[in-house]
């Protein structure tokens, strides 16, 4: 039969067990550190002023007031009012579809409320990446920045009725003008 030589265990120093339990740790917090530091960022978005009601789904048509800005403050887009003809048929603010925006727009706008104000930070993944739109101002991996407040929502086929009523009296408004006789002139 084969004999095992047995090696004695040496006691473990006073102090070294702390050593031991602190490199340890470290180990471990810096391994917590470059996971989260390689982890992908997300869209955040911060509460300025409260919203209420429901979030806006796929499918809806959102107005929104918004400045966009590079990290560095630099503005590269700003909503525009639109002018209508006939006041309280749309709300104010730039309207669009939730399909037709960056991702992180979207992911940020079905986190909001009706009437709420918001900051929202989009990583450059979830904004243009690489390929900013052409002649415009937001460099190659930007990550934008956003000045929101959202109007109102509604669903597309919603907006699409109000259009076409806008339309509707546009184009009577231009048949009464040309079935006018023109003023008499002195």
């Amino acid at each position: 039969m084969a004999e095992v030589t047995r090696v004695p265990i040496q006691p473990i120093a006073k102090g070294s067990v702390l050593k031991l339990w602190l490199g340890l740790l470290l180990v471990v917090a810096l391994a917590a550190g470059l996971a989260y530091w390689a982890m992908p960022k997300g869209v955040e978005v911060s509460e300025i002023t409260a919203g209420e009601g429901p979030n806006p789904v796929v499918g809806d048509v959102v107005f929104v007031k918004y400045t966009g800005k590079l990290v560095d403050g630099t503005v590269f887009d700003k909503s525009q009012d639109m002018q209508l003809p006939v006041q309280g048929i749309l709300p104010e603010g730039t309207p669009m579809t939730l399909d037709g925006v960056i991702p992180g727009f979207k992911e940020a706008l079905m986190k909001m409320q009706k009437g709420g104000k918001y900051e929202v930070r989009i990583p450059a993944d979830k904004a243009y990446g690489a390929s900013p739109p052409p002649g415009s101002p937001i460099p190659p991996n930007s990550d934008l920045i956003f000045e929101m407040e959202l109007i109102d929502f509604m669903p597309e086929a919603d907006a699409q009725r109000r259009v076409q009523m806008i339309q509707q009296l546009m184009a009577g408004q231009q048949q009464q003008g040309e079935g006018e006789a023109p003023p008499a002139g002195n």
